[in-house]
């Protein structure tokens, strides 16, 4: 496996490379909210030049993860309640278009892939505790890979496109949640529910789930905010 990943890399444009690997650290809370990415010691950190490190910086910026400033370089971008209310506003304008435009348009390959990620996301949901736990990489990406194959039958590149990055701007929330979290962590049948439904045929019924799942995540992530700053800044 190490091995493979080296070849991978090897055949991977540096600035790829160092863009994937400051992108996950940025999601995952490595970096903290409001942080200063200095690039010395960013190279110092990951061992690349500056210049695909710049590059990598100024893509994360476009995405909204990261903000750039001339005179003051590079910054985690900070968490607010109020910046996670227009990510939710903006995923609850897109996202149930996506999947409803999925249904509509995805296949039997479509059906079989969604099965497929939620069986997967499934599994490694019921490995884990019911007590507050960081959420680990390996959910996380299951986590987004089912609600990217959920949306992937649909017709509009540009539309799964957007839906994804407003997927990972809630991402930082959901990791911040995790590790602020003090209450017992509890499963819910929700991706089962919106699984069956877009399986049926079902877009109403199906959007409003994914509505009201996208309005939990924000309710409870609020909660995590506010509990550890008050103030809400």
């Amino acid at each position: 496996m190490v091995a493979e990943t080296l070849r991978h890399d090897a055949q991977t444009p540096l600035t790829e490379q160092a863009f994937r690997r400051l992108r996950r650290d940025v999601l995952a809370g490595t970096f903290p909210p409001g942080g200063k990415l200095k690039i010395d010691e960013l190279q110092g950190h990951y061992g690349f030049s500056s210049s695909p490190l710049r590059e990598a910086l100024s893509r994360l910026a476009q995405e909204g993860l990261v903000r750039a400033d001339e005179r003051r370089g590079f910054r985690v971008a900070a968490l607010s309640i109020t910046d996670l209310a227009d990510i939710t506003r903006m995923r609850l304008m897109l996202d149930p278009d996506a999947l409803a435009d999925s249904i509509v348009h995805g296949g039997d390959e479509w059906e079989a892939q969604v099965v497929a990620a939620y069986h997967r996301l499934e599994r490694i949901e019921s490995k884990l505790g019911d007590g507050p736990v960081q959420l680990s990489e390996a959910w996380c990406e299951l986590h987004r890979a089912f609600h990217m194959v959920l949306m992937g039958g649909g017709s509009s590149d540009r539309l799964k496109g957007w839906c994804a990055s407003l997927f990972d701007q809630a991402e930082r929330y959901r990791q911040a949640s995790a590790r602020m979290r003090q209450t017992a962590r509890r499963k819910s049948n929700e991706h089962r529910r919106i699984m069956e439904a877009a399986l049926r045929r079902d877009k109403d019924t199906a959007c409003a789930l994914l509505r009201e799942h996208i309005k939990g995540t924000e309710r409870n992530v609020e909660v995590a905010l506010r509990a550890s700053n008050p103030s809400g800044h």
